[in-house]
């Protein structure tokens, strides 16, 4: 399964981080975005070329000490179809490199449709008898609320390709619980319904560390909720937002990791990007800056969790 591999991954870097690439133009360095005007003009041919340029650098900065990287579609989207091929080539750059890749695009759709979706961002489209990857994603975020029927044909794909999706069940934004915490007829919430979902939909697809291709997003903001989840979903692997930026610390996300540092990996995305602005550094040391806010945010987890083991 996906998630064996992300979990191998992380064991051997000791590191169960993912770097979220969610790139605005405002946080690509002006000499990146100089030089892909000058080459391309001001128009999206040269913001997309900038944000994958900027990607690029933060790839080769974080590699060999993050095991994965979240990019958030909605930032290459901005930027049209320029911006989401920029979207494809910072997967497949990352997958070269040796990183798993979550891509953030919290789809959800039934029947045709979701199976469109899931045969985009994680399986093969069949041109002429060809099979191509169209994304190529390791895992892909996505939205359970239209139950079984957007799930299954995912389920599927996860099986069929050796992929993970997380699914939204406690998300770390402050107005989650206008919906999130309501209470059903059977005294739990409804993102404690969710979670048990995800254990249900997730248990033909077990791997040999005990966790599903099916996995859950709970939110740092939360650790409560986030110790809560942890209990009740043995087998449910747990992307966490919320970490630096959105106020989450290692001490908010301990409590996502089983007794062997294990079944959780923390997103941090602006606090890694521009990690130069806090570091009293100039723009142009954003890799560097980056690669050093990694290994702050690697070695206090760490510090609040112990050594992860199998």
């Amino acid at each position: 399964m996906a998630f064996d591999r992300l979990i191998e991954k992380i064991v051997k870097m000791q590191n169960p981080t993912v770097a979220g690439l969610d790139p605005k133009l405002d946080y690509v360095p002006a000499s990146i975005k100089e030089a892909c005007f000058a080459k391309y003009g001001k128009n999206l041919d040269g913001a997309a070329a900038a944000l994958f340029e900027f990607n690029k650098a933060l790839i080769d900065s974080l590699c060999d000490i993050v095991p994965a990287i979240k990019p958030q579609a909605a930032y290459y989207e901005m930027y049209g179809w320029q911006g989401v091929k920029a979207l494809c080539d910072t997967i497949a750059y990352a997958k070269s490199k040796g990183m798993f890749v979550i891509t953030d695009g919290k789809r959800n759709d039934i029947g045709t449709t979701m199976e469109a979706y899931a045969t985009a961002h994680l399986g093969t489209t069949d041109v002429a008898g060809e099979q191509i990857d169209a994304f190529g994603a390791d895992a892909l975020t996505v939205n359970g609320y239209l139950g079984t029927d957007g799930i299954k044909p995912l389920a599927g794909i996860c099986s069929e390709k050796d992929k993970g999706i997380f699914v939204l069940v406690k998300t770390s934004n402050p107005s989650s619980g206008e919906l999130q915490d309501m209470k059903l007829d059977t005294d739990e919430t409804v993102y404690e319904h969710m979670g048990r979902m995800c254990e249900s939909w997730g248990k033909e697809l077990l791997g040999k560390y005990g966790y599903s291709a099916v996995g859950a997003v709970v939110g740092a903001t939360y650790p409560e909720q986030l110790k809560e989840m942890r209990a009740k979903l043995p087998h449910t692997f747990f992307l966490v937002p919320g970490y630096g930026a959105q106020g989450g610390g290692a001490e908010d996300v301990k409590n996502a990791f089983d007794e062997n540092g294990l079944g959780a990996i923390i997103n941090s995305s602006r606090g890694i990007m521009c990690a130069w602005k806090k570091q009293n550094l100039t723009e142009a040391d954003f890799a560097q800056a980056a690669r050093n806010e990694a290994v702050r945010m690697r070695d206090e987890i760490i510090s609040a969790i112990g050594k992860i083991t199998v």
